[in-house]
């Protein structure tokens, strides 16, 4: 087991949250300006705040039972089946009509990054590298790679609601995908020992930061995917700017 301190358990939750909720802002304030009306909307960001929020206290429990805590060739290697099986139902549930018209709103290129925000909530990552609980060769590109992407998520934001940077997003995106991808491969090699490190990334498999991996990731996976299919759509010519963060919802 891995003891970690009360106040990475409370940043690590804190992140969590924040990925859920403000995907369900964000939802929300595109389907009423998808002209959905505020009841729908209402409904939209309920059904994803069910969605969202019951995967995450079901891996949280399969965590617990030490399900995800498995070595390759001796059972179901279940977090790599999380989070492909989680991003799998999110992409799938981005087509339901609905949601499809949510996301395809005027302005959701630059709503879209905001989640991304709070990806600054790797610092976790450093900090238990510090107290000896993860390796380096995966706490520091995870840990560093969020940050980095966390920063630059509100200014890829910002420069796409006033009707620019639509390159600098998509290279924005393009980053935060391959970082993510990096933190799953190294969080697979050196949590299933396939290379041998002291401390492994076993850690990553007990709460709390099992969360990350199994409900954060995929989450922030589909909406890259669904940021660059955005922005692939927007058209290119200025647009107004849009609200901050805390308006998102308007």
């Amino acid at each position: 087991m891995y003891e970690l301190p009360a106040y990475l358990w409370a940043a690590t939750i804190t992140e969590i949250t924040a990925f859920l909720a403000v995907t369900c802002i964000v939802l929300y304030g595109g389907a009423k300006r998808a002209g959905l009306g505020a009841g729908r909307a209402a409904l939209l960001a309920g059904g994803a705040a069910a969605v969202l929020g019951g995967w995450c206290a079901a891996s949280a429990v399969i965590a617990d039972h030490g399900w995800y805590h498995s070595r390759l060739g001796h059972g179901v290697p279940w977090t790599p089946v999380a989070v492909l099986g989680f991003l799998g139902l999110l992409l799938a549930l981005s087509q339901i009509p609905a949601v499809a018209r949510a996301l395809a709103a005027p302005g959701m290129a630059s709503r879209l990054e905001y989640p991304q925000v709070f990806r600054v909530g790797g610092v976790v990552f450093l900090i238990a590298m510090a107290l000896h609980h993860l390796p380096a060769v995966f706490a520091l590109p995870a840990g560093l790679g969020d940050i980095a992407a966390g920063i630059a998520a509100p200014l890829a934001a910002r420069q796409l609601a006033r009707g620019t940077g639509r390159r600098a997003a998509l290279w924005f995106n393009a980053f935060g995908l391959a970082d993510l991808v990096t933190a799953l491969t190294l969080g697979a090699l050196t949590g299933y020992q396939l290379i041998h490190v002291t401390p492994s990334a076993a850690a990553l498999s007990e709460l709390p930061l099992a969360l990350v991996p199994t409900v954060g990731v995929p989450l922030l996976l589909a909406l890259h995917i669904t940021s660059v299919r955005a922005l692939h759509r927007a058209p290119r010519a200025p647009q107004p700017a849009a609200a901050p963060l805390a308006d998102v919802a308007a």
